[in-house]
């Protein structure tokens, strides 16, 4: 064989193999090819004792099992507890400049069960979640309102109010509403610890799980929104 004829084999070969790599970064072949999702969607929850865990380890926390159940249907995403034990929507308010140090993508707001047990102005809880959803949204970041109910023994009129509040700010700031944190939980000894307020372990389960459609939903949209794969 001739020095000739093997060099034009070789460039052939090189020319072939610099053909491929060229159409593999080639626009057309970016597009088609998915994305690693390699970054988390940061989800915060900005909370009471309810997402703090209270009575509970902190890998039995609302945010902590969501996270795992998340993770468990391939879903990339990283859930910080920002839960406070005794707060009220004031405290919230007061603390979401810290909270915002995190760079959330997604924070849902759960406050004012405390509001509520302390028979506080449900005018004045209304305020202080509209603030905070507010400074939220002008940092960019994406919100969602957990509801919470009063306690009936102050009243119809005060539960009408207090309850109402969630909803009115959910249409006012066009928010993912999810309307009872403790759906299915509330007032079942079995499934609450023995205050009557906060969830045991099992209680945790069902909050998650009944929490989860609406989390993943809402994932959906955020992702389309931002033009990033929603199962990363």
């Amino acid at each position: 064989m001739s020095v000739g004829s093997a060099y034009g084999r070789f460039a052939a070969m090189v020319n072939s193999l610099l053909i491929t790599i060229a159409l593999c970064f080639s626009p057309a072949h970016a597009q088609s090819t998915p994305s690693t999702g390699t970054t988390p969607v940061k989800l915060v929850f900005l909370g009471d004792s309810l997402a703090a865990g209270y009575g509970l380890k902190p890998d039995q926390a609302i945010p902590a099992r969501l996270e795992a159940a998340l993770k468990a249907a391939g879903r990339n995403v990283t859930v910080i507890n920002h839960g406070v034990s005794g707060d009220t929507t004031a405290g919230g308010l007061a603390r979401v400049d810290w909270m915002l140090a995190d760079k959330p993508d997604i924070v849902i707001v759960e406050l004012g069960g405390n509001d509520a047990l302390r028979a506080l102005d449900p005018v004045a809880t209304e305020r202080n979640l509209d603030a905070i959803i507010a400074k939220l949204k002008q940092a960019g970041v994406t919100v969602w309102l957990a509801g919470m109910l009063a306690p009936r023994n102050f009243g119809p009129e005060y539960a009408k109010q207090f309850d109402g509040a969630f909803q009115r700010l959910a249409d006012r700031h066009s928010v993912p509403f999810y309307p009872f944190f403790l759906d299915g939980v509330a007032q079942d000894p079995a499934l609450n610890q023995p205050d009557g307020i906060h969830p045991n372990a099992k209680g945790v389960d069902v909050v998650v799980a009944r929490l989860l459609p609406f989390v993943t939903r809402n994932l959906d949209d955020y992702a389309a929104s931002v033009r990033r794969p929603a199962r990363p």
